[in-house]
């Protein structure tokens, strides 16, 4: 009898702990594309959310529910502290819609991606887009991190070509989602700022398809084509850039 007691709290317990380690994506299914869910906006560094209030207010005219992720240690600590953050925000808007679509800013993007790779992210979200992130380095972090390593906290020196971080990072992009990634030629803060090409993603430059086009990098979260490319993103049909506008 005890025999048969104990093992059946021996396989209770591991299924309580293979549900705290997948953190309620028991048996849950790849988000429908067709569905779209709560849009998470995640800052870049230093965690301003305001950056990104414009373009969550235009998410929010057109019926979606837009919810800009507070991010720990002010925005420039440990980069996966800042997942967790998502992913706080994540299964809080899941309690309630089918998925998330995720929107990261700058730093946020690299944000985005790690909460997708460290909390399953293939079967929570539908979309990632990025904005201008440095998803291969950014040479101010770099400059930052050799210079003055005291003063560039644990974000930056994650943001430095060739961190730690960032080398784990060097494979396609998981899919399911389905990623957007947008930068500007024109960006001096994300230098170079070819370094928010991802592999395995939708990679669109301002300036390849509106020549002439002037976006700065604090421009990206609310410059009329980029804010038309995220909202054609985020919709329920598959994502093209080919029918947005200049």
């Amino acid at each position: 009898m005890f025999t048969v007691i104990g093992a059946v709290v021996v396989v209770l317990v591991a299924a309580l702990a293979i549900r705290v380690v997948f953190r309620n994506t028991w048996f849950r299914p790849v988000p429908d594309q067709t569905q779209p869910g709560t849009v998470l906006l995640v800052p870049g560094y230093g965690g301003n959310g305001g950056s990104l209030q414009q373009l969550a207010n235009v998410i929010t005219a057109v019926g979606r529910t837009a919810v800009i992720v507070t991010l720990p240690d002010g925005g420039t600590g440990d980069l996966h502290r800042q997942a967790d953050a998502v992913e706080d925000a994540a299964q809080q808007a899941l309690k309630s819609a089918p998925s998330v679509d995720v929107i990261g800013y700058s730093a946020g993007g690299v944000v985005a991606r790690l909460w997708v790779e460290e909390h399953d992210g293939r079967h929570k979200a539908r979309r990632v887009v990025t904005l201008g992130s440095p998803q291969h380095g950014a040479q101010i972090a770099a400059a930052g991190a050799a210079a003055l390593p005291g003063v560039c906290p644990v974000a930056c020196q994650q943001l430095a070509p060739g961190s730690a971080l960032l080398d784990g990072l060097r494979h396609p992009v998981p899919r399911p989602p389905e990623w957007l990634s947008v930068w500007t030629a024109n960006d001096e803060t994300v230098t170079p700022p070819d370094s928010a090409i991802l592999d395995g993603a939708t990679n669109v430059e301002v300036q390849q398809e509106c020549p002439g086009r002037v976006v700065s990098h604090g421009d990206l979260p609310s410059d009329d084509y980029v804010t038309s490319l995220v909202l054609a993103a985020i919709g329920a049909d598959p994502i093209q850039t080919a029918d947005v506008g200049c």
